[in-house]
């Protein structure tokens, strides 16, 4: 502090102890708009302190000086009034031309001791007309300046610069919206796309405060204003969507409040040691199965989750529909059964249709169905309506609505993307209820990287996309035959979690219980339950035993009993790894998961749907041949090798098989052969019986 001027120093002492003034009041439980609101006229009052001092001591005070000719414009969160404890405070030196020479001294001066004090300054030096020729040219500095306000000098330059500003918005609405959607989706980019990110960013991460700005952005250039309270006014915003944003709005500035003030400094990252200590001093008590740390964890990520939908309606809304495409939607869409239209880029529901969906489960899935197999969106406004209409339908599931859901379950197309919506509505909840526990639940583990429900969404996604797969996986979920029901155990699998009891024994009840209501088949529903139950079973056995062991896979494929479940297991595995986060699922994993596959699926009898192995498999039969070179009607023979299992040929030594279908060469019309043999490595006993299909209609599918 050597060196300072007094009126500096003092600056700098009365910062210290406004925010530690601030801080006390943050302690005992003040609101974070009210801290925020404060700290900024606690910065108004130290920039304007020193706005004057230089003002004197630079001969410009008085009204010749140049007050009049100077505007001090605080922008950004500053401007909005919103500031953090130790965030930036972002100023424009606003100045009409004439005072260009001028307005340099004031500026530096004003830089360094800004500076001095303790505050951490953005700042521009710009005439009414360059500070617009900036904004129009770049969309960050567009939506700091939509958030200025006049603090000191001449109230007449920052009036030339807002009336011109403002016509400029208004006259590039269209170019305005686009360019601030794609700086804030770069930005998303940057922080993760999805609003579960269990480190999140308060600030950047999805659902977080600059979603808030965006609104207040896109509200100041559709509509003229800014503030939620202004919107709902203007009717824009409904009552609902604005108590919500509010709420959220005071959560997360009371918790960036917590943060900067711990940290003492500029601090808006959520790490895990801030989770389990913010989570302690804000009191949360937890619950039985619920750690303190993952209940406020759920209270922050239905915050954002809500402001993340609540953002994205309005931009939809105030984006509008493209006049020409609205021109054109009659020739190049059409009616489907009266109720929806089916649209180039969406589908939505026509008036009858909208009187549908508002009062029935059956239509609203009929419509999702509809949307996944046309392989389009549902329309924001239908998406709406079914939003506000959901809480008041019942909670009983017909067998039609059913029947509805496990046919869209069965359409990869746009699954995830489905599933997503209906669960952002309310409406995957009436289906499996035990999405209401999931909603927003942490998992508070270096494992896995989002909660419950996306992580559950992002496997039922990563299983579509092995669809694409050129490898083994895309060829074992491309061969199976019940799609539907590999994405409803994938939708189950850890719903289980959060409870006092291991998450697989309550996903075996969660399982159960949503067979009942989705009127599953006995048969269906054994596998639904199996596959819950057992979904870490090929995960542990792959990478925590030695898969070299022989007696591993005989209990293995015990376990799941039919080649068909085996397929099943492995596709969900892999599905479960790849959507606990990015590179979870890695080539190596998926080499170790297919082995494990490959040679369980041996001692199943079934076939290798991978068809990696097809070359490895002609070798094989080539080499049965060869042990039977001198036996006569070679043809026969052929015939017989080219209809064994993939899995017999594969696990059997070539001779075994040669002795195996040499005694059935000669078997009568009316006889069977059957033969035993102890395998010492695995302890059992293998039987192989021969005879004709109609001896045994259905017992063998293959054997001429």
């Amino acid at each position: 502090m050597v060196g300072l001027r007094p009126h500096v120093l003092d600056a700098k002492q009365k910062l210290a102890a406004g925010r530690a003034k601030l801080e006390a009041r943050h302690r005992k439980g003040s609101p974070g708009i009210q801290v925020c609101r404060a700290c900024t006229e606690l910065f108004d009052s130290i920039v304007l302190g020193l706005f004057n001092q230089a003002l004197v001591d630079l001969n410009e005070a008085g009204p010749e000086g140049l007050a009049s000719q100077v505007a001090l414009v605080p922008h950004g969160g500053y401007g909005r009034g919103d500031v953090a404890p130790y965030s930036d405070v972002d100023l424009m030196f606003l100045y009409h031309p004439a005072a260009e020479e001028r307005i340099k001294p004031l500026a530096e001066r004003m830089v360094r001791e800004v500076f001095d004090v303790g505050l951490v300054l953005g700042q521009s030096v710009r005439t009414p007309r360059e500070a617009c020729q900036f904004a129009r040219s770049d969309a960050t500095i567009r939506t700091s300046l939509i958030e200025s306000r006049w603090l000191a000098g001449s109230e007449d330059v920052y009036g030339q610069f807002n009336r011109r500003f403002k016509r400029d918005v208004s006259r590039r609405q269209a170019s305005t919206l686009a360019a601030m959607e794609e700086a804030r989706h770069e930005e998303r980019s940057q922080y993760d796309e999805t609003v579960y990110l269990l480190e999140p960013n308060l600030k950047r991460s999805p659902g977080g405060l600059r979603d808030i700005q965006m609104l207040r952005w896109i509200g100041f250039v559709r509509y003229g204003v800014a503030s939620p309270d202004s919107l709902r006014l203007r009717g824009v915003l409904s009552p609902v969507d604005h108590d919500a944003l509010l709420r959220a709005y005071e959560f997360l500035l009371r918790l960036r409040n917590e943060l900067h003030f711990s940290a003492k400094k500029a601090n808006d990252v959520l790490d895990r040691a801030e989770q389990m200590r913010i989570a302690e001093t804000f009191g949360y008590p937890g619950t039985e199965g619920l750690l303190p740390v993952e209940q406020f964890m759920r209270e922050y990520f239905r915050m954002t989750n809500a402001v993340r939908n609540i953002t994205a309606r309005f931009a939809a809304s105030a984006r509008g529909g493209s006049w020409w495409l609205a021109a054109l939607a009659p020739l190049v869409s059409h009616q489907f059964e009266g109720d929806f239209r089916v649209e180039p880029r969406q589908i939505s529901a026509n008036r009858r249709g909208l009187e549908k969906v508002q009062r029935s489960l059956v239509e609203i899935l009929r419509l999702a169905d509809l949307a996944n197999l046309y392989n389009k969106p549902i329309a924001h406004a239908t998406c709406e309506a079914i939003r506000a209409a959901v809480p008041n339908l019942g909670d009983e599931v017909t067998p039609d609505a059913a029947a509805r859901f496990l046919s869209l379950m069965n359409q990869r197309a746009r699954l995830g993307e489905m599933l997503r919506t209906l669960h952002e509505m309310g409406v995957l909840e009436k289906l499996i209820p035990a999405f209401t526990h999931a909603r927003s639940l942490l998992q508070f583990n270096v494992y896995h990287k989002y909660t419950v429900d996306e992580h559950s969404l992002r496997a039922v996604e990563a299983a579509t996309d092995f669809a694409n797969d050129a490898g083994p996986l895309g060829s074992v979920y491309r061969h199976l035959k019940r799609k539907w029901l590999l994405h409803l155990a994938l939708l189950l699998h850890d719903l289980g979690k959060g409870f006092v009891e291991d998450h697989s024994e309550v996903g075996l009840r969660i399982a159960e219980q949503v067979s009942q209501r989705l009127y599953l088949k006995p048969a269906d529903a054994e596998m639904l339950k199996f596959l819950v139950h057992k979904h870490l079973l090929m995960s542990h056995l792959a990478f925590r035993r030695d898969t070299s062991d022989n007696e591993l896979l005989v209990r293995l494929a015990v376990d799941v009993g039919s080649p068909e479940t085996l397929e099943m297991l492995y596709v969900l595995t892999a599905a479960d790894l790849a959507a606990v986060g990015p590179g979870v699922l890695n080539a190596w994993k998926v080499e170790v998961l297919t082995d494990l596959f490959r040679r369980t699926m041996q001692h199943l009898g079934g076939e290798d749907p991978t068809g990696e192995s097809e070359m490895r498999l002609e070798h094989r039969r080539q080499a049965v041949l060869d042990q039977l070179r001198d036996e006569p009607e070679r043809g026969w023979f052929e015939k017989q090798i080219d209809a064994l299992h993939g899995s017999y040929l594969s696990a059997t030594a070539p001779a075994t098989i040669a002795d195996d279908l040499r005694p059935l060469r000669k078997l009568g019309p009316d006889d069977a052969v059957a033969r035993g043999r102890y395998l010492p490595e695995t302890h059992t006993t293998e039987y192989t019986v021969g005879t004709y299909e109609r001896i045994a209609p259905g017992i063998f599918s293959k054997l001429t």
